[in-house]
């Protein structure tokens, strides 16, 4: 994911769609950062259960669109921008539970860092263990430590990194196309690693807006 902010999709090389938004990008930054600043503060405030499954769960029911609309134009070191990563990464994983859970375990199996328990994956991780740790990590941002929460999101991220290099360099020599698209996921995954770690940073330090 890079600062171009697209529909969901395989993390695979097909280009995502860009959303379609109004005229006035100023007008459309305040909304997104209005909006995400007055829905975590309201959450954190009164972290009620039920309404954070309802959050958790609302992509489910209305699709990722309406958040899409809200905050995947703003700046990836903003508020915004790290609120739809967040939901983005969980409806990837949820679109291909499978396919997250190879890759994860096997990134994890490589990772040499503490990335795997930083990320808090049970293991082995299949798909119904990856989908939970994919609402764990969203449940976070509402009623934990959110700095935690994106430092999560980003080992998540640098696992998945890992899992999709290795299966680039394994389908190589019987697929240059498939090779190269686990390697545009890998970079992908590597890029927006980042992103969270730099917004976790930022929110210790009451910068993130």
């Amino acid at each position: 994911m890079t600062s171009e902010h697209r529909k969901p999709a395989l993390f695979g090389g097909s280009e995502f769609e860009a959303f379609k938004g109004g005229e006035d990008p100023a007008q459309i930054s305040r909304l997104a950062h209005d909006t995400a600043s007055a829905l975590l503060g309201r959450v954190r405030a009164d972290p009620d259960p039920g309404v954070i499954d309802r959050l958790i769960e609302y992509t489910d029911l209305h699709g990722i669109d309406a958040i899409a609309e809200l905050w995947s134009r703003a700046a990836s070191h903003s508020l915004p921008g790290a609120l739809w990563r967040i939901y983005l990464l969980r409806a990837l994983i949820r679109q291909d539970p499978e396919q997250s859970s190879f890759l994860f375990q096997k990134g994890s199996e490589l990772s040499v860092t503490i990335d795997p328990v930083v990320a808090g994956a049970t293991s082995p991780t299949g798909p119904k263990e990856i989908t939970e740790l994919a609402d764990q990590i969203l449940r976070g941002i509402f009623d934990g430590d959110f700095a935690v929460a994106l430092e999560r999101a980003a080992a998540f991220c640098r696992i998945m990194s890992l899992g999709a290099a290795a299966e680039a360099d394994d389908t190589e020599s019987d697929s240059a196309q498939r090779a190269s698209e686990f390697t545009v996921r890998a970079n992908r995954f590597a890029e927006t690693a980042s992103e969270f770690a730099i917004c976790a940073k930022l929110w210790r330090t009451d910068s993130l807006d």
